[in-house]
């Protein structure tokens, strides 16, 4: 069913007043890929009546209000992606497109969408508890580097004024939320949930204190510190209280919920979602953020990867959880009732597909090791199960209705190339793949992939090799494409060049999956830019500033300036 977004829709329901209302800088899109929808029905299945507003004109009233005032609380996100990145290129230049907005139109949303929908909500709505969560908030619980103004901003909870924030995948801790607003009214009863963060006026007896505002302002060594403290302490299983000092207050992080168990995965994405965009909104435009999620299949949450750049380690933490079969093939059933269905799965999977039934003992009892599980290389006590994730592909293919089952989530190629013989999963993931698998390498100098804790280069290139030999001996041509980074801390010319030339020896094609780093709150890369420091080695990095040097990267590995000299 939909989430009521009017007082109709409320009324077709029997609902007199709503428990909570979300509220998103995205469409509304009933699909568990959207974190508004997961969070929605997980507490209208714990008995709670919850509506939606979507991307709400923040300059009236008549948004905001059209629901009328929740019962125990507003929930404030900026949607799926922060507002910033998707309201900004990679040159600070305002996109003109929204993947996210009926009609792809850009402007829907508000730049630092999380502050401006909290700040809209108590000035009309004053008495109502604000909770914050999503992707913005989440990686800017702390002070934080804001790459968009340059310089370091103070905690969103206390830019918003909100009165909770809730970090990384929030259901559990939601609910929480609203079980104890609904039985106390008391939103200061809240502040003991796991997977908070709240502010206090005094300093807390016990925990990790990070570097404060003022220092990491002043400076950047203290930022990379306090980034390395809260990687390492993070943890659900390490069960520590974090606090920074904001002036004259403390922002606190609770310890963070446990993952999700197989049984709570399973329930949440049965749940019954429309898997379509909501005819209030649909009916504005198309919104392509659904089309290529549609039909896909979440299989796994978390990744242990750790890659420098990527902000899953500081949301969602390392710890990886995943669903039974018999829950994936129901869904899988589901899906194949929709009118629209040509018979394809899209994707199987999640952050990383292939940490499907993977186990670590100890990080699964005392936590995340104070080492990386992939980096410098694969972990010995890190197991993989590739069998189980072919079982899963096979069965899923079995199903009546089902032509075809796609992996295009990304595949940690070092993990496979760390079993006996990688070839029995090369061989069947070749079967998954709809002519081109995308595999990330990101970049090819030692240096930069040292940073970026990606593995050697050469695992990419000999991944590819044995994946397109496969292809050929059973008569297909499927390749393996790169996707890659530039202007990345401790990239300069000899190391774009580097890049440059690996491109042309080694793939002989003009790439398009090229980005150019883009600094976002919260990512180990981030402080690496910030800082000029490795945090967690101490090592001097080279950070390359300029857009106009970091676009020029681009164009020289995209080979658009013929005939120029290296430089």
């Amino acid at each position: 069913m939909f989430l009521p977004t009017t007082r109709e829709e409320m009324k077709k329901l029997g609902w007199r007043e709503l428990d909570v209302i979300l509220v998103t800088g995205d469409a509304y899109v009933d699909h568990p890929s959207f974190g508004v929808a997961l969070i929605g029905h997980y507490l209208v299945s714990h008995g709670f009546k919850v509506g939606i507003i979507a991307q709400p004109d923040w300059r009236t009233e008549k948004d905001i209000t059209r629901l009328g005032r929740p019962r125990l609380f507003f929930g404030v996100t900026a949607g799926n992606v922060d507002s910033m990145v998707a309201n900004y290129t990679a040159s600070k230049k305002k996109r003109k497109t929204d993947d996210y907005t009926p009609g792809g139109s850009g402007g829907k949303r508000p730049d630092r969408a999380t502050i401006v929908y909290t700040n809209l909500i108590k000035r009309f709505f004053p008495e109502v508890p604000v909770v914050l969560g999503g992707l913005e908030a989440s990686l800017r619980r702390f002070a934080h580097y804001d790459w968009w103004s340059e310089k370091v901003r103070k905690s969103i909870l206390v830019d918003s004024k909100a009165d909770l924030l809730v970090y990384g995948m929030g259901e559990k801790a939601v609910l929480e939320i609203a079980q104890i607003l609904s039985r106390t009214g008391d939103i200061e009863k809240c502040k003991s949930v796991r997977g908070v963060v709240w502010w206090a006026s005094q300093k807390p007896e016990e925990g990790i204190e990070l570097p404060s505002y003022d220092e990491i302002s002043e400076n950047p060594e203290k930022y990379a510190e306090a980034l390395k403290l809260q990687t390492w302490y993070t943890d659900p299983y390490k069960n520590i209280l974090i606090y920074q000092k904001q002036d004259t207050r403390y922002v606190v992080q609770n310890p963070p919920q446990l993952p999700l168990s197989q049984e709570e995965l399973d329930r949440l994405y049965l749940l019954p979602f429309e898997r379509e965009v909501h005819p209030f909104y649909a009916k504005m435009g198309r919104v392509k953020a659904i089309e290529t999620v549609k039909f896909s299949i979440t299989a796994v949450r978390g990744c242990f990867g750790s890659c420098s750049f990527c902000a899953l380690t500081q949301h969602q933490t390392t710890h990886v959880s995943y669903r039974s079969k018999d829950s994936i093939l129901e869904e899988v059933r589901i899906l194949t009732k929709k009118k629209d269905f040509k018979g394809t799965i899209t994707d199987v999977g999640g952050p990383t597909a292939n940490l499907y039934g993977s186990s670590c003992s100890i990080r699964e009892t005392k936590g995340q090791c104070q080492k990386f599980c992939l980096y410098p290389s694969v972990c010995k006590i890190v197991r993989p199960n590739h069998d189980e994730f072919i079982s899963l592909l096979e069965s899923i293919r079995k199903i009546p209705g089902v032509r075809n089952v796609f992996v295009s989530s990304g595949i940690r190629h070092d993990f496979v190339l760390a079993e006996k013989d990688p070839d029995v999963f090369i061989r069947e993931l070749v079967k998954y793949t709809p002519g081109q698998l995308k595999l990330a390498p990101e970049h090819a100098h030692p240096k930069v992939l040292s940073l970026m804790r990606k593995p050697p280069v050469e695992l990419f290139l000999e991944f590819k090799k044995r994946f397109e030999t496969l292809a050929k001996k059973i008569g297909k041509r499927k390749y393996v494409i790169g996707y890659f980074i530039v202007g990345h801390p401790g990239e300069g010319w000899r190391e774009n060049n580097y890049l440059r030339d690996f491109i042309l020896k080694h793939l002989g094609y003009f790439p398009q999956q090229i980005q150019i780093f883009t600094p976002t709150p919260g990512t180990v890369s981030t402080a690496m830019y910030y800082s000029g420091l490795d945090p967690f080695t101490g090592e001097k990095v080279h950070v390359e500033r300029s857009l106009k040097v970091r676009n020029k990267m681009k164009e020289n590995v995209l080979f658009k300036k013929k005939g120029r000299e290296k430089r």
